[in-house]
């Protein structure tokens, strides 16, 4: 058996044709090793008035875990309890689904108090960013089938 060449190359600004390929190759790996097919989207919104998105809870639930991807209010409405009630309803829809395992990221600029008053614990933190910035991994587990999420 003969020795497979392979070529290596570094980017400091990667084709998308390079990224396409190493999600792709990750995505299939995935697919057969893990039941991705029961990860599902999840989404609630607020609107003003007018109609217009002014918040948003964002993420995914895959069996008894559920995943904050994005949250986000519009400045004009902050302060008034839209994130907390976004937070409440979309954990609560992740309940109906079974799930009692939450977990998230936050930047230390972003709210990391805001979820540790809404019962998420850090379990790790990630320094070394600018500006003494840090990434943290919060998560909150409540007992299965108790809904009673605050």
């Amino acid at each position: 058996m003969s020795a497979r060449k392979i070529d290596f190359a570094d980017y400091d600004d990667p084709p998308k044709a390079v990224l396409d390929a190493v999600d792709e190759g990750l995505e299939r790996h995935n697919q057969a090793a893990a039941p991705l097919h029961d990860v599902r989207p999840l989404a609630c919104v607020a609107r003003d008035a007018e109609g217009r998105v002014i918040g948003g809870a964002v993420g995914r639930t895959w069996g008894s875990c559920c995943e904050l991807l994005q949250l986000w209010v519009d400045p004009g409405s902050r302060k008034q309890g839209v994130a907390s009630r976004l937070l409440e309803r979309f954990e609560r829809r992740a309940a109906g689904r079974g799930c009692h395992i939450y977990y998230l990221t936050t930047l230390s600029f972003q709210a990391p108090a805001f979820y540790r008053k809404r019962g998420y614990a850090a379990i790790a933190e990630i320094s070394g960013y600018p500006d003494g910035i840090s990434k943290y991994l919060m998560h909150k587990v409540v007992p299965a089938g108790d809904f009673a999420i605050a």
